[in-house]
């Protein structure tokens, strides 16, 4: 039995990353892909820890060779998932998040129809905005564009297993992970793993 994928959307400034760090530190049992992206660095990021960052040409030299379980292009930057982490991970039977775009996880689906999906809704597109101006990292014409990328990005929340609004942090954060333990209890991965307990009643 192989661990899950959990797939987790959100726009940005939704506070998608926040809520995985959270989950991360509270159960030992997760790991988080680490993405490559061409995007450069943001201030306290680190290489390896948040993305792996690589230039376009090497980021193309590795979709060239089929390295990637999914690619997207978002905000001028190209972002994919290492398809060996993946596969190494779920042998292992860790539960691995996947912090990806809609379009990303589209493609997941695809290959993995029982992944778990979940979007982090913001209260509202007021409230996403005032966060995005709260961080000072981009100007007003990015925090724009950011919006309306936002806005098709909601669009596509419909799509998911799970909607998580992410209005009280420490509740979403609770939310978050009762998503995940849920996922566990299914009886098809509890049969994989206890198959002596389901032959008790035999």
């Amino acid at each position: 039995m192989s661990g899950s994928l959990i797939v987790i959307t959100a726009p940005s400034g939704a506070g998608k990353s926040s809520l995985i760090a959270a989950a991360l530190a509270a159960d030992p049992k997760l790991g988080v892909s680490i993405s490559y992206t061409t995007r450069a660095p943001r201030p306290g990021e680190q290489n390896g820890r948040e993305y792996h960052f690589v230039d376009e040409p090497t980021f193309l030299a590795m979709l060239n060779r089929a390295e990637f379980l999914e690619s997207a292009e978002v905000h001028g930057n190209r972002y994919g998932t290492s398809q060996k982490a993946i596969d190494l991970s779920l042998a292992a039977q860790r539960d691995l998040i996947l912090e990806i775009d809609w379009q990303g996880a589209q493609q997941v689906r695809g290959l993995y129809p029982d992944c778990i999906g979940i979007f982090i809704l913001p209260p509202s597109i007021g409230e996403l905005e005032r966060r995005m101006q709260k961080r000072g990292q981009d100007s007003p014409e990015v925090i724009r564009r950011r919006m309306a990328v936002a806005r098709e990005e909601i669009s596509h929340s419909p799509e998911f297993n799970y909607a998580i609004i992410n209005k009280d942090f420490d509740e979403a954060s609770q939310d978050l992970l009762a998503i995940i333990r849920s996922a566990r209890l299914g009886t098809v991965r509890q049969l994989a793993q206890h198959p002596e307990l389901f032959r008790l009643g035999t």
